[in-house]
Order: C-alpha cells, then sequence, then structure tokens
C-alpha cells in the first residue's frame, strides 16, 4: 500500500516532535554555545585589537620580549582587601590603588623608557583597558567551556539574556582602549574639562600626586580648582587634596563635578545638581571628603553630566561636549549664590585623558573631541553598509 502524501508529512511531524522532546533541551544548548561562540570571536578579535594598538604606540615593530611582556602583564590582578571587619577598609583599598599605580607606571617605563611622562600616562590607561578587555574574554571562554561540558541548561540560558550586554561592554572597552592610548579625551574626561575651562589662565600647583590646584576670583569669591594633572590618562589623588586645602583654611562650599551614569531613556549629556560628593571608583576620594565634611559641617554641591556606562570610557560624543558649557554656567551661578564665608573648592573629577590644565589646553582638546567625532561617525556609517547577514555571523 502506497502512502499518501498526507501520510507522509503527518509521519515526517511525528518524527520531529518526537525529536523536539527527547533532544530539546541539548537543541537549545547548541544553539546557546554557537551564539557564545561568536561573541566570543568578536571579544578575541577586540583584544587582539587592543594589543596591537598598544604595540604601535610603543615602537613601529616591537620586539618578541616585549609583546611578551605585555601579555603576560594583561593578566595583572587585585586582590580586595578583607572587609569581615569593616574598620579601615578605606585605608587598605587606598593602599591596594596607590601599589597598582606604580606597579603600572614601572612596568610602562620598563617597556617604553623613550616616552614622554604624558604618553606613559595614557599607555598605562590603555593597558588598564586592555586587562579588562582580556579578562572579559577569559571569563565567557570560561563559561561558554563550562556549559559545554556540563549541558547546563540553566547556565546557558542565563548567557544567552546577557549577551546583548557583554557586547555592548566588550565595543565600550575596545574603542575606550584606543581612545585612552592615543590620548583622546573619553566621556569619564568632561569633569576634568570643565575644571580646565574655570582654571583659566591661573598658574597650576602639584598639590598632591598628580593632583593640581589653582586659585581664582570668580564671582567676588575665591574659588580653588582642583582637577588630575593632564594632559595624560590620570586619575589624580583628589581626596587627599581636598584634605590638605580643608586644613589650611575656611572652606564655605565643596562643589563636584562628574559624569555619572543615565538611565536608559534619558538624554546624554543632561546635566542634574544635587547634594553629595560625585566621585566614582571604589570609593576612597569620596570618603575622604565625605569625613572632612561631616566633620567641619562644610556644605557639599554636585553637578553631574549624565552618560550611559559605554559612554564613559568610549571617546567623547558631541552630547557630552555641548553639555560642558552650561555646566560652566550652573558652577559660576552657584558660587554667586554661596552666602557661607570662606573659599568655595570646585573639583573637576575624571579621566583627564587628552585634557590639560588651563582653558586654552581645554579649547585644543575641544578641537580633538570634534575632529574624533567626525572619525567616528565616517565609521558608523560604514558599519551601517554592512550586510544584515555578515553582522550577524561576527556578531558587531
Amino acid at each position: 500500500m502506497i502512502l499518501g502524501q498526507f501520510d507522509i508529512v503527518t509521519i515526517v511531524w511525528f518524527i520531529l516532535i518526537f525529536i523536539f522532546i527527547f533532544f530539546q533541551q541539548q537543541i537549545i544548548v547548541y544553539q546557546i554555545l554557537w551564539r557564545l561562540g561568536i561573541t566570543l570571536k568578536m571579544l578575541d578579535d577586540f583584544t587582539l585589537k587592543a594589543k596591537r594598538t598598544i604595540y604601535r604606540k610603543i615602537a613601529k615593530k616591537p620586539s618578541p620580549k616585549i609583546k611578551n611582556a605585555i601579555n603576560n602583564f594583561l593578566e595583572f590582578f587585585i586582590i580586595e582587601p578583607v572587609s569581615l571587619d569593616p574598620y579601615g577598609i578605606i585605608k587598605k583599598f587606598e593602599h591596594l590603588t596607590i601599589l597598582s599605580e606604580k606597579k603600572f607606571k614601572y612596568f610602562v617605563k620598563h617597556i617604553a623608557p623613550h616616552l614622554d611622562s604624558e604618553s606613559r600616562a595614557n599607555l598605562a590607561m590603555g593597558i588598564s583597558g586592555a586587562i579588562t578587555l582580556n579578562q572579559l574574554t577569559k571569563t565567557i571562554r570560561h563559561y561558554m567551556e563550562l556549559i559545554r561540558k556540563t549541558r547546563n541548561l540553566q547556565l546557558a540560558m542565563l548567557f544567552q539574556m546577557n549577551i546583548p550586554l557583554i557586547e555592548r561592554i566588550a565595543k565600550a572597552l575596545s574603542k575606550g582602549t584606543d581612545a585612552l592610548t592615543n590620548g583622546w579625551p573619553i566621556g569619564d574626561s568632561v569633569g576634568a574639562l570643565v575644571g580646565a575651562h574655570l582654571i583659566g589662565k591661573a598658574r597650576t600647583k602639584e598639590i598632591e600626586e598628580e593632583t593640581l590646584v589653582a586659585t581664582r576670583r570668580i564671582k567676588g569669591r575665591t574659588v580653588l580648582i582642583v582637577k588630575a594633572k593632564g594632559p595624560g590618562g590620570r586619575l589624580g589623588r583628589i581626596g587627599r587634596a581636598v584634605e590638605k586645602i580643608v586644613k589650611k583654611g575656611k572652606i564655605a562650599k565643596i562643589i563636584t563635578i562628574d559624569a555619572a551614569a543615565k538611565l536608559e531613556g534619558e538624554k546624554t549629556g543632561s546635566v542634574a545638581e544635587g547634594v553629595g560628593v560625585a566621585i566614582g571608583g571604589i570609593g576612597v576620594d569620596r570618603a575622604y571628603i565625605e569625613n572632612l565634611a561631616t566633620e567641619r559641617n562644610i556644605p557639599l554641591d554636585s553637578i553631574i553630566i549624565k552618560m550611559s556606562q559605554e559612554e564613559a570610557i568610549m571617546p567623547m560624543r558631541a552630547e557630552i561636549l555641548q553639555a560642558v558649557k552650561r555646566v560652566v554656567q550652573l558652577v559660576e551661578e552657584n558660587i554667586a549664590t554661596t552666602k557661607e564665608k570662606g573659599k568655595i573648592i570646585v573639583v573637576g573629577v575624571g579621566n583627564t585623558c587628552g585634557v590639560g590644565n588651563d582653558s586654552l589646553s581645554a579649547q585644543k582638546a575641544e578641537e580633538q573631541i570634534r575632529k574624533i567625532i567626525r572619525i567616528m561617525r565616517a565609521k558608523e556609517k560604514e558599519e551601517e553598509k554592512k550586510p544584515f547577514w555578515l553582522s550577524i555571523w561576527s556578531g558587531y
């Protein structure tokens, strides 16, 4: 008896349903592993690109010895201090931060002794970005191999849900490593850029290691502007610098300016005012200033420029640059309305990569930012022209 077409289709459907019922979990795991493989390839390419950027900064043709030294240093790590007894934890974090900075400086000076101090500072920041990218790549590879060996569907689905976020972070780290290594201002440099504008033509002095202070009269008040030393990529020791200033005389107010993470749906470059200390990171500098302000009853005002976490480590966007003028005006208005007696401290927080220490340097930085924005827009247009199937396959 010859089966009809309907019977054949029915049998095929029964076979497919049978396969799906008994092998559903394995099929889903294999599909997720395939997608993770695409993401891992993207991360591997980004890590390799970051290494090449660092190599080119050191020399046109770096020796195998230099390449091996950089590859080894990309495994650098910091062990978090014990926090079972929280007393003194800030000092522990500060000690480890200073030690890691010294390690970076020594390594960069060892592999690139011919570079000037500002270029070495940028290179150290670039290597820091490459380390983060390398660690992210290793973590994804670890979990991909773990899923492959255990066929754990729950773990696979957990990572599948986070793939878009992982890729966003990876792309930002790749662009950020390029920017930091080459000394381009990033989103997080906006606080330092505002500080440079406020310094104007005033003379600066190094009040703390890699941290500058300048004194100016603004709106009839004596204002002390603090920022990290530029234009090399540095964060400075803001907390210790403010502590030294506060101990020298009467302080009416401390104003901090920094980039801050925006919520999805909020506009990049939007500005907000509040109270408290606007300093990110692990909290060492913020703890210094908060303790001083509490002891001496000093008002704490803050101004933030909103951006996503990815935009903070990428080359500065046009929307963030446009906010600088508005923030300078808000700081001046805040100073003018301050009734408390004493000097006012204004802190331009953030990575000072590509940003110098006066208004003229700030203008040059803005010109460079506009040039980089044009380059980045041209690259984005090229990416948009890439065929859809190629974007799916490559992952970026």
